[in-house]
């Protein structure tokens, strides 16, 4: 079977590659190979490579810098899907789309299910709900579609630029200084490990599952539970020489450009039996991460 994988250079193409299965034709493309704000480079591809699916991880993730960007993120959100779609649709490909918790605004205060509406609160959720639409509509997103779309959230792994490797060069630093780090704890969701992700994402295309789907780590944390986490284990395994104390702060102490939402957790158990995966806790992932990261 031939997979079209984009963002093959970020943290979760890269996962995607270490765990692609036999019998996989992977075709592993990255900016260099295919700029996802050309829609006409992207129907390209698929006419070229003629997958039986794209796994489309390739997106714009500056959620703040998408503030100011508004034209690039909805090119690379919302265009390149709707263009590889649109390609698929003539073909007679599928696709996985990758998607995020914030598509949701936060405020319910339980879990989202997979069949909410969306109610994006900044450009950069707006843009992946509309890739979602996108891909949807062309493809079909129900039973006997041809479209999977994959909502996950809080991505981290031990490559890449994710918040588990700026904590722990924050961690050294700080302990060093014998200074606090100060990390938001009114926002709740749960952190997704990239290998447990890259799983779920070839259980999917194995199993030929369609519709929307939830996937991310068991249980829920803030980020400050989650900076909490990464020094403890982080010294625990010698990784930093001393984790430094965290300090809870409100999202209103720390002003970002994008709003983000205050509870994104995101109900998973329906993909989960239908996967067959089990659920792991986010802490037992994130020890199996930090044992994969360089000192």
């Amino acid at each position: 079977m031939k997979v079209l994988l984009t963002g093959a250079g970020g943290q979760l193409g890269q996962a995607l590659i270490a765990a692609c299965p036999p019998g996989i034709e992977l075709i592993a493309t990255g900016r260099a190979e295919l700029d996802l704000a050309d829609p006409q480079a992207c129907r390209a591809a698929v006419h070229r490579h003629r997958p039986a699916w794209v796994l489309n991880a390739g997106a714009y993730t500056a959620v703040d810098k998408a503030e100011s960007e508004p034209v690039l993120a909805q090119a690379v959100n919302a265009g390149a899907p709707a263009a590889l779609a649109q390609a698929l649709a003539e073909t007679g490909g599928r696709m996985l789309q990758l998607s995020t918790d914030f598509v949701f605004n936060g405020a319910q205060g339980q879990p989202c299910q997979p069949d909410q509406p969306c109610d994006p609160l900044g450009v950069y959720g707006t843009t992946k709900a509309a890739g979602e639409q996108a891909v949807a509509k062309q493809l079909g997103a129900d039973d006997g579609g041809r479209a999977a779309i994959l909502r996950t959230s809080w991505v981290y792994g031990p490559v890449g630029r994710n918040f588990l490797l700026t904590m722990l060069r924050l961690h050294r630093r700080n302990a060093e200084a014998g200074q606090p780090l100060r990390v938001v704890a009114d926002q709740v969701g749960c952190p997704t490990a990239t290998p447990g992700l890259a799983a779920a994402c070839w259980a999917l295309i194995q199993q030929n599952l369609s519709g929307w789907q939830h996937w991310s780590d068991a249980g829920a944390a803030s980020w400050y539970d989650f900076a909490v986490a990464i020094g403890e284990l982080a010294a625990a395994r010698g990784l930093i020489p001393a984790a430094a104390a965290v300090q809870p702060i409100t999202t209103a102490e720390y002003p970002t450009p994008a709003q983000r939402p205050a509870y994104s957790l995101l109900a998973c158990e329906a993909t989960r039996a239908q996967l067959g995966l089990p659920a792991r806790h986010w802490r037992q992932a994130l020890a199996e991460v930090i044992a994969c990261v360089d000192a």
